[in-house]
């Protein structure tokens, strides 16, 4: 099969290009000229420069092309350029499914997230769940929201389309947890927030095997989503703790957390600067729980994921 990742020198879109071609698949990426290639070093695919948004390069990555990869996003909480996001996230899905649509791909796999569903208050949902937060939380949530709007009306209108529903994504060069977990690992994280924040895990290569199983075996229209288990950030601290024998974080005090958010906000709008914590890494923090089930892939697709906890060991491994 030839395939197309967009978002392919991402995290996750970075690993789907190295599994693809384990695979044996022929790989096209599409990539900024200005994007950081280094985590494609150890891959060999086709590299088609253009914009998410650029028409013209999507059509010439899809030249041929059997499976497209949607895993291109603006992914980011606090204070963000809102524009710039619905661009890439809204528009730029808009492009890639109406050139999709012109190309006659055979399947497009769209790497969507655990938040189209709005803050379920703790409740664990599954695929069935209709969104019920009326607003939303950040311009990602709104984004990413809309963006599956697009592919669920793309699907009605007979696009061959699957949609793959990651929690927070993990692996040993998580660009996002990882960097705390490094910091963990010297002894120098002494401060943590929000102890009791529920967090969904998926490892990132466990991501990318649903979506090949998504491609090879998923009816289209589906919604599957991928998620190994949940905990609070005090028992993932607890449990890299006991594996390393380093003491957890102090958790802070909320009402200390909540007026840093509310003192750095401003002054990290003023400034154009992203503070270490904002109104709304606060509210993710304390006030918007969203618990899933992702047996569904399970008993659909053959998932097989590893467990949370060797998730987290494999975050000591690098």
């Amino acid at each position: 099969m030839k395939a197309l990742v967009t978002g392919a020198t991402g995290f996750t879109g970075s690993h789907l290009v190295q599994a693809l071609e384990q695979r044996g698949h022929q790989v096209v990426a599409l990539v900024r000229q200005s994007s950081n290639r280094s985590r494609l070093a150890n891959c060999h695919p086709q590299l088609v420069y253009g914009d998410i948004t650029d028409r013209s390069a999507l059509q010439q990555a899809m030249q041929g092309v059997d499976w497209v990869f949607h895993t291109a996003a603006y992914v980011e909480l606090g204070l963000v350029n809102a524009t710039e996001m619905a661009r890439i996230n809204v528009e730029g899905t808009r492009a890639v499914l109406e050139t999709a649509k012109a190309a006659g791909i055979q399947k497009m796999v769209y790497c969507s997230t655990i938040g189209i569903y709005g803050d379920t208050q703790g409740q664990v949902i599954d695929e069935t769940f209709q969104r019920r937060q009326k607003d939303f939380s950040s311009a990602y949530d709104s984004t990413k929201y809309d963006a599956q709007m697009l592919v669920n009306q793309a699907v009605a209108e007979g696009m061959p389309i699957v949609s793959v529903m990651p929690s927070g994504i993990f692996g040993a060069d998580d660009p996002h947890f990882g960097p705390v977990v490094q910091t963990f690992l010297k002894g120098k994280l002494k401060v943590w927030a929000g102890g009791q924040r529920i967090t969904g895990i998926v490892h990132v290569d466990d991501l990318v095997d649903a979506m090949l199983l998504a491609a090879e075996k998923a009816a289209p229209g589906e919604h599957y989503i991928l998620s190994t288990g949940d905990l609070s950030t005090e028992e993932m601290f607890a449990f890299l703790s006991r594996e390393t024998g380093i003491p957890s974080p102090w958790e802070a005090p909320e009402w200390l957390v909540r007026l840093a958010g509310n003192l750095l906000d401003p002054i990290g709008r003023l400034f154009s600067w992203q503070p270490p914590i904002s109104r709304e890494r606060v509210h993710y923090i304390y006030d918007r729980c969203v618990r899933v089930d992702g047996s569904k892939a399970r008993r659909e697709l053959g998932w097989q994921p590893r467990s949370v906890e060797q998730t987290l060991k494999d975050l000591l491994s690098r």
